[in-house]
C-alpha cells in the first residue's frame, strides 16, 4: 500500500463499518434523523447506509479515490444535522449517553478533514 493511499484506505474502512452498522442496528439510526425530512427514518437509514458503502468502495479504487474522497467529505457535512437531532434528543439522558451525542458533534470536524486530506492526497 503507498503511503498516500493509507488515509483513503483506513477512510474506506471506517466508512464500510458504518454503513454496516446502518443495516446490522438500524433503529439507533433511525432516531437520528431529523423529523424535518420526508419519508420513513428507516429508508433514510438505509439510503444513508448504501451512500456510505459507495463511498468506501469508491475510496479504495485508486480511479475513484480522489473523487470519493471529495463526496465523502461532503457527504460527512450533510449527515451533520443527524447528529445534532441526537444530541438534541439524547439530552434527557444519563450522563454518558449524553456525553457520546455531544461528543459526535466536534468529531464530524476531523472525519471531514481526513477525507479532504485523502483528495489531496491522490493527486
Amino acid at each position: 500500500m503507498s503511503r498516500s493511499a493509507r488515509p483513503a484506505l483506513l477512510l474506506a474502512g471506517l466508512m464500510a463499518t458504518a454503513s454496516a452498522a446502518h443495516f446490522i442496528a438500524p433503529k439507533q439510526f433511525d432516531a437520528t434523523i431529523p423529523r424535518a425530512l420526508p419519508g420513513s427514518p428507516r429508508a433514510w437509514t438505509q439510503a444513508s447506509g448504501v451512500v456510505e458503502l459507495a463511498l468506501a468502495v469508491g475510496l479504495a479504487l485508486p480511479a475513484t479515490r480522489r473523487t470519493s474522497a471529495r463526496a465523502t467529505a461532503l457527504f460527512l457535512t450533510a449527515v451533520f444535522p443527524a447528529n445534532v437531532q441526537m444530541a438534541y434528543d439524547w439530552r434527557d439522558r444519563t450522563t454518558a449517553a449524553r456525553t457520546l451525542a455531544y461528543a459526535r458533534l466536534p468529531l464530524q470536524v476531523p472525519l471531514i478533514l481526513w477525507a479532504r486530506h485523502a483528495a489531496r492526497a491522490e493527486r
